[in-house]
Protein backbone atom coordinates (compact mmCIF):
# COMPACT_ATOMS: atom_id res chain seq x y z
CA UNK A 1 0.00 0.00 0.00
CA UNK A 2 2.68 2.43 0.93
CA UNK A 3 4.56 1.15 -2.10
CA UNK A 4 0.88 2.26 -4.09
CA UNK A 5 0.91 5.14 -2.39
CA UNK A 6 5.01 6.50 -3.50
CA UNK A 7 4.00 6.06 -7.00
CA UNK A 8 0.62 7.98 -6.88
CA UNK A 9 2.56 11.17 -5.14
CA UNK A 10 5.49 10.77 -7.67
CA UNK A 11 3.13 10.96 -10.83
CA UNK A 12 1.36 13.29 -9.00
CA UNK A 13 4.42 15.76 -8.46
CA UNK A 14 4.97 14.72 -11.98
CA UNK A 15 2.03 16.40 -13.52
CA UNK A 16 1.59 18.81 -11.32
CA UNK A 17 1.21 22.83 -12.80
CA UNK A 18 1.43 25.35 -10.32
CA UNK A 19 0.83 28.06 -13.29
CA UNK A 20 -2.73 26.86 -13.58
CA UNK A 21 -3.80 28.21 -10.35
CA UNK A 22 -3.93 32.24 -10.52
CA UNK A 23 -2.28 33.68 -7.06
CA UNK A 24 -2.85 36.94 -5.72
CA UNK A 25 -0.05 39.44 -4.84
CA UNK A 26 1.32 39.37 -1.50
CA UNK A 27 2.39 42.48 0.64
CA UNK A 28 3.04 43.54 4.55
CA UNK A 29 2.42 46.37 5.72
CA UNK A 30 3.51 48.05 9.29
CA UNK A 31 3.14 50.28 11.20
CA UNK A 32 5.78 51.58 12.63
CA UNK A 33 5.52 53.56 16.11
CA UNK A 34 7.33 56.06 17.97
CA UNK A 35 7.24 58.59 20.36
CA UNK A 36 8.56 62.15 19.88
CA UNK A 37 7.88 65.34 21.67
CA UNK A 38 5.38 63.51 23.76
CA UNK A 39 3.41 62.59 21.16
CA UNK A 40 2.67 58.63 19.59
CA UNK A 41 3.70 58.91 16.26
CA UNK A 42 3.71 56.53 13.05
CA UNK A 43 6.04 56.51 10.01
CA UNK A 44 4.54 57.09 7.13
CA UNK A 45 5.38 57.30 3.41
CA UNK A 46 4.11 59.68 0.67
CA UNK A 47 4.06 57.67 -2.39
CA UNK A 48 5.26 59.43 -6.01
CA UNK A 49 3.95 56.86 -8.41
CA UNK A 50 0.21 55.60 -8.95
CA UNK A 51 -2.14 54.39 -7.69
CA UNK A 52 -2.95 56.38 -4.98
CA UNK A 53 0.23 58.93 -6.55
CA UNK A 54 0.67 61.77 -3.60
CA UNK A 55 -1.13 59.97 -1.01
CA UNK A 56 0.42 58.61 2.28
CA UNK A 57 0.89 55.31 3.12
CA UNK A 58 2.14 52.67 5.70
CA UNK A 59 5.82 51.50 5.33
CA UNK A 60 5.12 47.85 3.26
CA UNK A 61 5.90 46.36 0.00
CA UNK A 62 5.50 43.03 -2.06
CA UNK A 63 7.12 39.89 -0.59
CA UNK A 64 10.66 39.84 -2.62
CA UNK A 65 10.60 35.46 -2.68
CA UNK A 66 14.58 35.14 -3.53
CA UNK A 67 15.19 37.50 -0.45
CA UNK A 68 12.68 36.78 2.19
CA UNK A 69 11.67 33.11 4.10
CA UNK A 70 9.20 34.35 5.90
CA UNK A 71 6.24 37.41 6.57
CA UNK A 72 8.26 38.65 9.08
CA UNK A 73 11.33 38.85 7.11
CA UNK A 74 9.58 40.91 4.65
CA UNK A 75 8.34 43.34 7.44
CA UNK A 76 11.86 43.63 8.56
CA UNK A 77 13.77 44.23 5.80
CA UNK A 78 11.68 46.93 4.31
CA UNK A 79 11.77 48.80 8.21
CA UNK A 80 15.41 48.41 7.71
CA UNK A 81 15.29 50.29 4.17
CA UNK A 82 13.05 53.23 5.39
CA UNK A 83 14.99 53.97 8.63
CA UNK A 84 18.08 52.19 8.50
CA UNK A 85 17.65 50.10 12.06
CA UNK A 86 16.67 46.99 13.44
CA UNK A 87 12.86 46.60 15.31
CA UNK A 88 13.40 45.52 18.94
CA UNK A 89 9.53 44.47 18.72
CA UNK A 90 7.63 43.49 16.32
CA UNK A 91 4.05 41.64 15.98
CA UNK A 92 1.85 40.26 13.15
CA UNK A 93 -1.29 42.11 13.68
CA UNK A 94 -4.06 40.75 10.83
CA UNK A 95 -4.04 39.21 7.72
CA UNK A 96 -6.36 41.33 4.56
CA UNK A 97 -7.62 40.20 1.33
CA UNK A 98 -10.15 40.84 -0.96
CA UNK A 99 -10.24 42.55 -4.52
CA UNK A 100 -10.57 45.73 -3.45
CA UNK A 101 -8.15 47.00 -1.09
CA UNK A 102 -5.60 47.48 -4.73
CA UNK A 103 -7.27 48.81 -7.77
CA UNK A 104 -4.11 47.00 -9.82
CA UNK A 105 -5.06 42.99 -8.73
CA UNK A 106 -6.57 41.06 -5.52
CA UNK A 107 -4.15 41.33 -3.19
CA UNK A 108 -3.19 40.30 0.19
CA UNK A 109 -1.62 42.18 3.27
CA UNK A 110 -0.42 40.77 6.18
CA UNK A 111 -0.16 43.80 8.88
CA UNK A 112 2.51 44.09 11.74
CA UNK A 113 3.43 46.61 13.86
CA UNK A 114 6.77 47.67 15.09
CA UNK A 115 8.16 49.66 18.04
CA UNK A 116 11.07 52.04 17.64
CA UNK A 117 12.93 54.20 20.47
CA UNK A 118 13.13 57.70 18.31
CA UNK A 119 17.01 58.19 19.08
CA UNK A 120 19.82 57.62 15.92
CA UNK A 121 16.63 57.18 13.55
CA UNK A 122 18.03 58.51 10.32
CA UNK A 123 15.03 58.06 7.91
CA UNK A 124 15.26 57.73 4.07
CA UNK A 125 12.28 57.38 1.39
CA UNK A 126 13.28 54.56 -1.21
CA UNK A 127 11.80 53.60 -4.24
CA UNK A 128 8.24 54.29 -5.04
CA UNK A 129 8.24 57.34 -1.83
CA UNK A 130 8.41 61.33 -2.88
CA UNK A 131 8.51 61.94 1.35
CA UNK A 132 8.81 59.85 4.24
CA UNK A 133 7.80 61.36 7.65
CA UNK A 134 6.38 60.87 11.46
CA UNK A 135 2.51 61.39 11.54
CA UNK A 136 1.23 62.47 14.83
CA UNK A 137 -1.92 59.49 15.97
CA UNK A 138 -3.88 62.19 16.88
CA UNK A 139 -4.35 63.33 13.17
CA UNK A 140 -4.21 60.37 11.07
CA UNK A 141 -7.21 60.09 10.91
CA UNK A 142 -7.72 63.16 8.97
CA UNK A 143 -5.59 61.99 6.83
CA UNK A 144 -6.57 59.88 3.60
CA UNK A 145 -4.29 56.99 3.29
CA UNK A 146 -3.71 54.99 0.23
CA UNK A 147 -5.60 51.59 -0.28
CA UNK A 148 -6.58 50.33 3.11
CA UNK A 149 -4.01 51.69 4.98
CA UNK A 150 -6.42 53.65 7.52
CA UNK A 151 -7.95 50.58 8.48
CA UNK A 152 -4.78 48.75 9.11
CA UNK A 153 -3.19 51.13 11.16
CA UNK A 154 -6.49 51.39 12.72
CA UNK A 155 -6.45 48.20 14.09
CA UNK A 156 -2.41 48.27 14.67
CA UNK A 157 -3.46 51.05 17.30
CA UNK A 158 -5.57 49.42 19.10
CA UNK A 159 -3.64 46.38 19.18
CA UNK A 160 -0.40 48.07 21.11
CA UNK A 161 -2.87 50.14 23.11
CA UNK A 162 -4.45 46.77 24.17
CA UNK A 163 -1.02 45.04 25.42
CA UNK A 164 0.02 48.05 26.65
CA UNK A 165 -2.79 47.40 29.58
CA UNK A 166 -1.54 44.28 30.31
CA UNK A 167 2.31 43.91 29.48
CA UNK A 168 5.44 45.33 29.38
CA UNK A 169 5.49 45.96 25.82
CA UNK A 170 5.66 49.71 25.66
CA UNK A 171 9.51 49.68 27.12
CA UNK A 172 10.23 48.56 23.77
CA UNK A 173 10.04 52.37 22.85
CA UNK A 174 12.32 53.37 25.37
CA UNK A 175 15.83 54.63 24.57
CA UNK A 176 18.64 52.70 25.97
CA UNK A 177 18.65 53.58 29.35
CA UNK A 178 15.74 55.61 31.03
CA UNK A 179 13.95 56.39 34.71
CA UNK A 180 11.24 55.01 36.12
CA UNK A 181 8.93 58.14 35.71
CA UNK A 182 9.96 58.37 31.91
CA UNK A 183 8.90 55.24 31.42
CA UNK A 184 5.53 56.05 32.73
CA UNK A 185 4.94 58.31 31.02
CA UNK A 186 5.47 56.66 27.76
CA UNK A 187 2.53 54.46 28.98
CA UNK A 188 0.38 57.03 29.90
CA UNK A 189 0.85 58.46 26.61
CA UNK A 190 0.09 55.28 24.58
CA UNK A 191 -3.40 55.26 26.83
CA UNK A 192 -4.61 58.72 26.91
CA UNK A 193 -4.77 58.65 31.30
CA UNK A 194 -2.75 58.87 34.02
CA UNK A 195 -1.63 56.02 35.58
CA UNK A 196 -0.85 55.94 39.83
CA UNK A 197 2.87 56.44 40.53
CA UNK A 198 3.84 54.22 43.36
CA UNK A 199 1.25 51.18 41.81
CA UNK A 200 3.38 51.71 38.52
CA UNK A 201 6.70 51.11 39.85
CA UNK A 202 6.23 48.25 41.73
CA UNK A 203 4.53 46.38 39.24
CA UNK A 204 7.52 47.48 36.55
CA UNK A 205 9.97 46.65 39.09
CA UNK A 206 7.98 43.29 40.13
CA UNK A 207 8.18 42.19 36.50
CA UNK A 208 12.04 41.49 37.10
CA UNK A 209 12.78 42.45 33.65
CA UNK A 210 14.59 46.23 34.26
CA UNK A 211 18.48 46.89 35.92
CA UNK A 212 19.66 49.83 37.33
CA UNK A 213 22.72 51.34 35.36
CA UNK A 214 24.61 52.70 38.48
CA UNK A 215 23.76 56.29 36.95
CA UNK A 216 21.15 59.03 38.57
CA UNK A 217 19.59 62.10 36.14
CA UNK A 218 19.17 65.23 38.46
CA UNK A 219 15.65 66.20 38.98
CA UNK A 220 13.67 68.85 40.89
CA UNK A 221 13.25 66.91 44.51
CA UNK A 222 15.76 63.85 44.34
CA UNK A 223 18.10 62.14 41.65
CA UNK A 224 16.31 59.48 39.56
CA UNK A 225 18.05 56.24 39.34
CA UNK A 226 18.65 55.06 35.51
CA UNK A 227 17.52 51.75 34.21
CA UNK A 228 18.00 49.60 31.06
CA UNK A 229 16.61 46.78 29.93
CA UNK A 230 18.08 43.10 31.04
CA UNK A 231 19.66 41.02 27.88
CA UNK A 232 17.67 38.58 28.25
CA UNK A 233 14.30 39.86 29.15
CA UNK A 234 11.24 39.11 27.39
CA UNK A 235 8.03 41.02 27.41
CA UNK A 236 5.87 40.64 30.92
CA UNK A 237 2.01 39.79 30.83
CA UNK A 238 0.84 41.19 34.10
CA UNK A 239 -2.29 39.22 36.22
CA UNK A 240 -4.10 42.53 35.86
CA UNK A 241 -4.22 45.30 33.40
CA UNK A 242 -3.24 48.97 34.39
CA UNK A 243 -6.84 49.99 34.12
CA UNK A 244 -6.83 49.07 38.06
CA UNK A 245 -3.95 51.48 38.13
CA UNK A 246 -5.84 54.90 36.38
Amino acid sequence: MRETNNKEEKQFWKDYDPSQFKKPSMAVDTAIFTILDSELHVLMIQRDEHPFKDQWSLVGGYIDIEKDHSLEDTAKRKLKEKTGVDTPYLEQVETVGNNTRDPREWTVSTSYFALLPSENIRLKSGKGASNIEWIKISSYQSIDLAFDHQYILTKCLERLKAKSLYTTLPINLMPESFTMSELQRIYEIILGKTIQQKSFRRRIKNSDILMETGEMKATGKRPAAFYKIKEEAQTHFFTRTIESLS
